[in-house]
């Protein structure tokens, strides 16, 4: 074997004992460094934010939207309802995005119009005060949060159909309005699937008295 051939072994050998110490260093080691300080500093949100239900199911996942809805796609009247959603069907993960309609495009014109009305009709509310998170999708079409606007206008909606004082319904949403991240960045807001958990926990209270 000559000196050039040698040498070039040399090479692909040390090359190859760098590639698999790296593998093993940032492939391995630095994800199960990063992982376990994640679950130790943070474990629900390393997890995913889940959200269990008081039989400790998993019912979803604090940062991702859901439809409260029958088989047929009608909204149930007993639920807050989320916004809409671009997302597949709705609120699918794999097919996260919006309509990417302009907002002078006249199919989406004619969308906001239409779910304008519904959610009027819905919530018995007039349709000036129908907010526009209730009648727009999110960019991801994954958004878990309503405005405090679309929240309370559905307060008397599902008092009526859960037979529970309104009061006692507005009281629910105004406990679980979370504050703009850092007190400045964003609106304040309601997660929905944690606030239809604590009324499916509230009803079910109110049953066993």
């Amino acid at each position: 074997m000559d000196t050039s051939t040698r040498s070039t072994a040399r090479t692909v050998g040390v090359a190859v004992r760098a590639l698999i110490l790296f593998t093993i260093v940032l492939g391995v080691g630095y994800t199960a460094v990063v992982t376990g300080i994640g679950q130790l500093a943070m474990p629900g949100p390393a997890d995913g934010s889940l959200v269990r239900s008081g039989d400790g199911q998993v019912v979803g996942s604090a940062l991702i939207g859901q439809s409260f809805s029958d088989a047929a796609g009608r909204p149930l009247p007993q639920y807050f309802q989320p916004r809409p959603s671009a997302a597949g069907a709705g609120y699918a993960p794999t097919a996260s995005g919006g309509s990417n309609l302009g907002p002078d495009d006249p199919a989406l014109v004619q969308r906001i119009a239409a779910r304008r009305a519904q959610v009027a009709a819905f919530d018995g509310v007039p349709a000036g005060e129908v907010p526009a998170d209730a009648v727009t999708a999110s960019g991801s079409g994954l958004d878990p949060d309503i405005s405090v606007a679309y929240a309370l206008i559905q307060v008397d909606r599902v008092a009526r159909a859960r037979l529970l004082p309104v009061t006692t319904v507005r009281a629910l949403v105004e406990a679980h309005v979370q504050p703009p991240d850092l007190g400045y960045l964003g609106e304040r807001r309601v997660n929905v699937l944690e606030l239809d958990l604590a009324l499916d926990g509230m009803s079910h209270d109110a049953q066993k008295g």
